[in-house]
């Protein structure tokens, strides 16, 4: 048995379109939001958001290069490299070569860099409980499960976009 696609929303009308009530605006400006509270307080250790979440990526996943880095964290790799740049020279990371192929570098963390990045989920989990503000248990699991389905239905519309590799 064949599942059939869910018909697209048609919540939102051109005639009736109000910028501010744009989901997508809507969480851009709370992602904003978040990042500006989670950079204030990951300030105290010199970090900004283009440098704390490579570290914390690199403390939940060790065996990870700047492209993937950039890849995963959805940031330009010219980014992902100065950021890169600079928490080497706090001492944070190391650049390591392969030895199996030396086309490939290896980003380690530093004893100091893992003590930094084991602060971020507290920040991170202080920013998000704040504005997540009266909203009990059961909706936040609701928002969280919501926002998965509209990146399941966005890779699915890239998935069908794509061109297709038999040919």
């Amino acid at each position: 048995m064949t599942s059939i696609p869910p018909l697209p929303s048609d919540f939102y009308q051109a005639g009736a379109y109000q910028p501010q009530e744009s989901v997508g605006f809507l969480m851009r400006r709370v992602l904003s939001s978040i990042l500006q509270q989670a950079d204030a307080e990951l300030a105290a250790h010199g970090l900004t958001y283009v440098q704390w979440l490579p570290l914390y990526k690199l403390r939940v996943c060790s065996d990870t290069t700047s492209a993937n880095l950039a890849r995963d964290l959805g940031i330009d790799p010219a980014a992902v490299t100065r950021a890169l740049d600079r928490l080497e020279a706090k001492g944070m990371l190391r650049r390591e070569r392969s030895t199996a192929d030396r086309r490939v570098v290896h980003l380690v963390l530093t004893e100091a860099g893992d003590a930094i990045a084991a602060k971020v989920p507290q920040a991170l989990s202080s920013v998000l409980n704040a504005h997540l503000s009266g909203f009990n248990h059961e909706e936040c699991r609701l928002l969280i499960d919501m926002l998965q389905r509209m990146l399941h239905n966005g890779e699915a519309l890239r998935a069908a976009q794509a061109p297709s590799k038999a040919g």
